[in-house]
């Protein structure tokens, strides 16, 4: 008989459960159905807020889903998968409904991949697609843009773990503060990517000026697939207008073209966001996948 299984926090032979189920599902799915944030927070601990949702046929672990409440104006987030060899059993609606019922019905749910099940069953809950984030890529092999051009006076170094972490979390919130998820970081999410395997300050750049911070690449690198990512790129309010968006990014993509030696460069990027698609697709990105979110009527 199939229960679902509400806990404030997954560890021991739970945890590895649920990520061997998340790997199995990304294998058959082509990407994971639990963002980093979403994995980070299931490993990371008990978090005031966020709730994990198994649910189980007697000891088989069939499905998972999270839920993350830590936004403080904006209705709690999710995400959910079903192991690939039990989907068809609309088990899928179990965990939906579970979720709304967790969530006093105030729900936004991400279909990582807008695969049309997804797509489907967010439709069966009765949401609505608001949001698009685009992963866009672009071939770094034939690399060749122009040399950044910096603002007067700005200079760029590397970050600096424990001396930089107050400030960029400052910056961070202030360029982030219409992005509900990256805006919203603090020092514990921090923490958790610097404990990450590829975690390189060497690929964290900082523009500054008379020692404030105006901006900022964080590049990452998925060895595994070969890929070098615009991990977050943000600018300070203050210095919007002055190009440093751009000469950053050029500065992060030499890095994992030429340090690194990656064949492709990916981002992700909010579609309503049309100065920043168009400043991507300017410098040779373009739309590789999509990932949708949708939510209750409010």
């Amino acid at each position: 008989m199939t229960e679902v299984v509400v806990l404030d926090e997954v560890s021991g032979k739970e945890l590895a459960l649920v990520e061997g189920l998340i790997e199995a599902a990304a294998r058959e799915d082509g990407q994971p159905a639990v963002s980093e944030q979403g994995r980070l927070l299931l490993r990371g601990g008990p978090r005031a807020g966020v709730r994990h949702l198994l649910l189980r046929d007697g000891e088989r672990l069939l499905g998972y889903a999270q839920l993350d409440g830590t936004d403080a104006v904006e209705p709690p987030s999710a995400e959910l998968l079903v192991d690939p060899a039990h989907r068809g059993r609309r088990l899928g609606m179990v965990l939906g409904r579970a979720l709304l019922a967790e969530s006093g019905h105030r729900l936004r749910l991400w279909a990582h991949g807008a695969h049309p099940p997804a797509r489907r069953l967010a439709r069966r809950l009765g949401l609505t697609e608001f949001r698009e984030l685009r992963q866009l890529r672009r071939p770094l092999t034939d690399l060749d843009l122009p040399d950044p051009e910096l603002p007067a006076g700005v200079t760029v170094r590397a970050f600096e773990p424990g001396r930089d972490d107050a400030a960029w979390l400052a910056l961070n919130a202030a360029a982030f503060a219409h992005h509900p998820e990256q805006g919203s970081l603090t020092q514990r999410d921090l923490d958790a990517r610097r404990a990450e395997p590829w975690f390189d300050p060497a690929g964290f750049f900082l523009a500054e000026r008379d020692a404030t911070l105006l901006g900022f690449h964080w590049t990452k690198v998925h060895a595994a697939e070969g890929l070098g990512e615009v991990y977050v790129l943000g600018v300070a309010p203050e210095a919007q207008g002055l190009g440093l968006g751009r000469a950053l990014t050029t500065i992060g993509l030499r890095h994992l073209a030429v340090d690194r030696g990656l064949p492709t460069a990916m981002l992700y990027v909010d579609a309503d966001n049309a100065a920043a698609v168009r400043v991507y697709e300017s410098l040779g990105f373009a739309t590789h996948e999509t990932d949708l979110m949708y939510r209750t009527e409010t």
